[in-house]
């Protein structure tokens, strides 16, 4: 571990501890790990990314990257702990659409802005939502689905992960459009909220493709429409929302790395480029694919782009369903 004199200046001293991260192929000086903070519990789709890409990290740096779950509050707590973290590379989070776009909508007293308190790095991937109901529904596709929710109003019944959770305002969203009723059953996590449906205790869940992909291969769970804009290679004969008439449909979960705000432009560029390596890989390619997940390699301005363009979308979404934090 190299020695730095107390007389260097503070940019100076974080230029010499993360060397590693400037410089390929140099190992650690400061001895210290990465941090990459996943605002959820283990084994949701965040996790997943974050793991799928943390070894690699490892590796292209030369420094351990600690994958560190720290839930709560919708993602606001791993968010707000990142945001107020020294902006030396070190502490990075694996965000995603709730906590970089939809929180500032639910959370009044949020400990963090999205756009202020955080520089993009990485774009990571994109997941498509699936909207399923269960294999005894009478609902065989989409089109029947909207049918049968329009002529019972309030009595059929869908699940999320949580209030103000992706699949909650994913399916908000659908409403909206698709100018139908039904209740909200929030559940604490996704797993809970997809045997329910499973079980026909609920009509029908909005939720990320990893979640549900194993129950329509086995055809427990009947899948209806995907969110994204184009039909997705893990379901290719499932019909997109926006092909099956309702044009400009689009909801897809998204991820991506973000950093404090005052992180050095180098260390970001630096990140960004090996994220976008990582991608690449063909284990980590394989491993998304089997998540559903869809890589984004891009640049950071355009990762930023996209968090500043779905903050006010989902806003509109969050107010016109009314959504609350548990």
């Amino acid at each position: 571990m190299s020695l730095v004199p107390v007389s260097l200046s503070r940019r100076a001293v974080v230029a010499a501890a993360f060397s590693p991260i400037l410089a390929p192929g140099v190992h650690a000086q400061s001895g210290r790990p990465i941090r990459l903070v996943v605002p959820f519990a283990p084994g949701g789709s965040t996790d997943i990314l974050a793991r799928a890409i943390g070894p690699k990290l490892s590796v292209a740096l030369g420094q351990t990257v600690l994958i560190e779950n720290r839930a709560g509050a919708g993602g606001s707590l791993g968010a707000t702990d990142v945001a107020k973290a020294e902006p030396d590379g070190l502490t990075l989070l694996m965000g995603h659409i709730g906590t970089l776009a939809v929180n500032p909508a639910i959370y009044p007293k949020l400990g963090y802005d999205p756009l202020k308190s955080f520089v993009p790095v990485a774009w990571v991937a994109r997941v498509p939502n699936v909207l399923v109901v269960s294999a005894s529904s009478p609902a065989k596709t989409f089109q029947e689905f909207v049918e049968l929710a329009r002529k019972q109003p309030g009595r059929l019944t869908y699940s999320s992960g949580g209030n103000g959770s992706a699949a909650h305002i994913t399916f908000e969203y659908l409403k909206l459009r698709a100018k139908f009723f039904m209740v909200h059953v929030p559940y604490r996590g996704t797993a809970p909220s997809v045997t329910d449906v499973l079980g026909g205790q609920v009509d029908a869940t909005f939720t990320g493709a990893p979640a549900v992909l194993p129950h329509i291969r086995s055809g427990r769970l009947r899948a209806l429409a995907v969110s994204s804009a184009k039909r997705i290679p893990a379901l290719p004969e499932v019909p997109t929302v926006a092909e099956s008439g309702y044009a400009g449909f689009e909801a897809d979960q998204w991820y991506g790395v973000v950093a404090p705000a005052g992180t050095p432009a180098a260390l970001v560029t630096r990140l960004n480029a090996e994220i976008n390596k990582a991608l690449a890989q063909q284990d980590v390619a394989q491993q998304l694919a089997t998540e559903g997940a869809l890589p984004t390699p891009t640049t950071p301005q355009a990762f930023g782009e996209l968090i500043a363009r779905e903050i006010p979308r989902w806003a509109e979404v969050v107010k016109a369903g009314n959504v609350k934090a548990d």
